[in-house]
């Protein structure tokens, strides 16, 4: 699977730089989006934004399985998992210090896809607010 991994991401990053793959949004489209509070955007709502698409239909059909277990390995770990402990460890400090305040700031791959940290607080029952760039806190 690693070397499937590696290979298939050399062949992307080949794609990209001849000019026959393009990713269908730019770093400035995720920063504005991120910007507005837009994070229900397409941009955001794919699962495997964050990690290398392995799928695609010209793949034999063993690989396809290859890359569909890939996928859904980084999905679950790198994204599900990640996120799950960001969200807890936000909740754990909220519940050991109810005196006090905080302002947490996340990158933008925290909110990315399904699962996100703020999915996480919100299933805790706690209500979280986008503040946009320039706004006072």
């Amino acid at each position: 699977q690693v070397v499937f991994a590696l290979n298939q991401t050399l062949l992307q990053q080949e794609s990209l730089r001849a000019g026959s793959f393009q990713i269908p949004y730019t770093t400035e489209d995720l920063i504005k989006h991120y910007n507005c509070g837009d994070l229900s955007s397409i941009i955001f709502n794919h699962d495997t934004s964050q990690v290398p698409n392995f799928i695609n239909a010209t793949l034999p059909a063993h690989e396809r399985i290859t890359a569909q277990e890939i996928d859904s390995y980084f999905r679950q770990e790198l994204i599900y998992k990640r996120n799950e402990r960001m969200g807890r460890r936000v909740k754990d400090l909220l519940e050991e210090h109810p005196d006090k305040s905080f302002f947490f700031a996340f990158g933008a791959g925290h909110f990315m896809g399904n699962n996100t940290v703020i999915d996480v607080l919100r299933r805790e029952g706690y209500e979280v607010e986008h503040t946009p760039a320039g706004q006072a806190v």
